[in-house]
């Protein structure tokens, strides 16, 4: 029952190797190309644009025509773009690599979704989800002790040789499981279906995926350079050390994918819950005040942790509010509101950064998610009245 969700949990662990590479091993690419921490984080933001665009598009093509196809098409393509960047030289090589890399994986989670819901029953799928989202947290650890002892004996652009390698690897294992009995495809939209902007479980989505996540995304890409330029760590330490902070995220995935089964169900207003995660997000405001590594540390790892209840929950709810057959593309609204949240905020916290206001770009962190926290109030009374005439029609 569970192998299906395994198989999509490698690729999710795949596109993060793919794309941590470039964050774990930026301090010795900023040193080697001259790149500004600013024109780094632009290049994110390339991603993080095509990134937004493409889930959707995915998650409705996913709906239409089907796991199978659509994934062997979307990890290609990603996988050539990893590999792309192992010859890029600057800004732009770097950017337009990265873009590709995002459109690619606009479809990673889209897939999990769809996934847990073609080869699970409804009061498992949220932790269905939780196990092919996980293997993102793994993809995160994994990295750095993975890519850095390449970079430093091969140098960095041998690291993206390899992890392009891996997609292939994935490919083939996804052609053998990605059918029954580990997969019986569900049914299909008769035609593409994009998402409609007039509906306000569409923005309660995009608020509570997009703004209230988006601490899992700033953390994950600035906290290497944070803790190499203002704590001293080398980029040896990091590869020993950044699996901390993202074991947060891992273990928040299956946390929050527990309680969301257990505790949400199909309420589609779970307002205790989601001020409980506001509130327990605060912390992160005091990264810069904490002197010690070992404190620093903590608090990214309870970003993350906190980071992912707002993903998992809102995918939950959006889950039961939309119709089975457009799965993926509840999916792809989520994680294309999470890439438009990290492609407007990474680049000015990459400036601020260049400029050291750190404490400005953690304190921002710490409010987005209560910024979306807050639209998401005004937007849920709304929509639970909706369900009930749903209901009552």
């Amino acid at each position: 029952m569970w192998v299906a969700s395994g198989v999509i949990m490698l690729c999710s662990w795949l596109s993060y190797v793919d794309r941590q590479t470039l964050a774990v091993l930026s301090p010795m690419i900023l040193k080697d190309t001259g790149l500004t921490i600013a024109a780094y984080s632009d290049a994110v933001s390339a991603f993080s644009i095509a990134y937004m665009i493409a889930n959707p598009l995915w998650g409705s093509l996913l709906d239409r025509i089907g796991l199978r196809l659509g994934m062997l098409l979307a990890v290609g393509i990603w996988s050539a773009a990893s590999v792309a960047h192992a010859w890029v030289t600057g800004f732009a090589g770097f950017a337009l690599a990265r873009a590709v890399l995002g459109f690619g994986e606009g479809a990673t989670f889209p897939g999990g979704l769809r996934t847990s819901r073609d080869s699970l029953p409804q009061d498992r799928q949220s932790r269905g989800m939780a196990i092919a989202y996980s293997g993102s947290t793994l993809g995160a650890i994994v990295t750095p002790l993975l890519v850095t002892p390449v970079a430093l004996w091969l140098g960095w652009r041998a690291a993206f040789l390899i992890t392009g390698g891996l997609g292939i690897a994935w490919l083939a294992l996804w052609w053998a499981f990605s059918r029954p009995p580990w997969l019986v495809p569900s049914k299909r939209t008769v035609k593409l279906v994009l998402p409609s902007l007039a509906e306000r479980r569409f923005w309660m989505l995009v608020v509570g995926m997009g703004l209230g996540g988006a601490p899992l995304g700033t953390v994950l890409t600035l906290s290497p350079v944070y803790l190499n330029r203002v704590l001293g760590l080398t980029q040896a330490q990091l590869g020993n050390t950044l699996w901390i902070p993202t074991l947060g995220w891992g273990l928040g995935y299956y946390f929050w994918g527990w309680i969301a089964d257990r505790y949400v169900g199909d309420n589609p207003r779970p307002v205790r819950l989601y001020l409980l995660m506001g509130a327990l997000g605060l912390p992160l405001a005091f990264v810069t005040a904490t002197a010690s590594r070992a404190g620093v540390f903590a608090l990214f790892f309870w970003a993350m942790f906190v980071a992912v209840g707002f993903i998992t929950v809102s995918l939950h709810v959006a889950a039961r509010a939309y119709p089975g057959d457009q799965t993926g593309m509840v999916a792809g609204i989520g994680s294309g509101a999470w890439g438009l949240a990290q492609a407007l905020v990474l680049p000015f916290y990459g400036r601020w950064f260049d400029l050291h206001w750190y404490t400005a770009a953690f304190v921002s962190m710490t409010i987005v998610p209560l910024v979306g926290l807050a639209l998401w109030l005004t937007m849920a009374p709304a929509a639970r009245h909706r369900e009930i005439e749903v209901a009552a029609r």
